[in-house]
């Protein structure tokens, strides 16, 4: 690898680990991520300072030109960070579809409350309603559970 690709390869490195840092002191990346950031910059960092160990995984996995190693493992941690954030945002995504649920359910238990206090204002008391209401709406939350 000559000095030139070395330079740009240390300097690029040194710059995500600096980018990573600073959105984290600035609270736009929060630490859980910000791990696997800083695990991809160090990784780069190593592969770009030490030389023999790039030549060493460049022949090994069959590669003419070291440098391309640098770019596979680059490559190699974005499929990684991007399935991990595919999983983020599966699971949070069944999580707010679970608070969907929980909002509607209360939304219509304050609606068959507001219709109970105005029934006793009005003087229109059915008793045993609202348990037979309240029983209900605990068998449909079980139902789709």
């Amino acid at each position: 690898m000559s000095d030139l690709v070395q330079i740009v390869a240390v300097t690029v490195s040194l710059a995500l680990l600096a980018v990573v840092l600073e959105l984290v002191r600035r609270r736009k990346l929060t630490e859980e991520y910000s791990f696997i950031w800083i695990g991809c910059a160090a990784a780069l960092l190593v592969l770009s300072v030490w030389r023999d160990i790039l030549h060493v995984a460049a022949h090994g996995l069959g590669i003419f030109y070291p440098p391309a190693v640098l770019i596979l493992v680059l490559i190699f941690f974005v499929f990684v960070v991007s399935l991990y954030f595919s999983v983020v945002i599966s699971r949070q995504r069944l999580q707010i579809e679970q608070l969907v649920e929980e909002l509607a359910l209360l939304e219509a238990e304050i609606r068959e409350m507001q219709a109970e206090s105005a029934a006793v204002a009005a003087g229109h008391v059915v008793p045993g309603a609202s348990r037979e209401r309240r029983q209900a709406a605990d068998e449909r939350r079980l139902g789709r559970q």
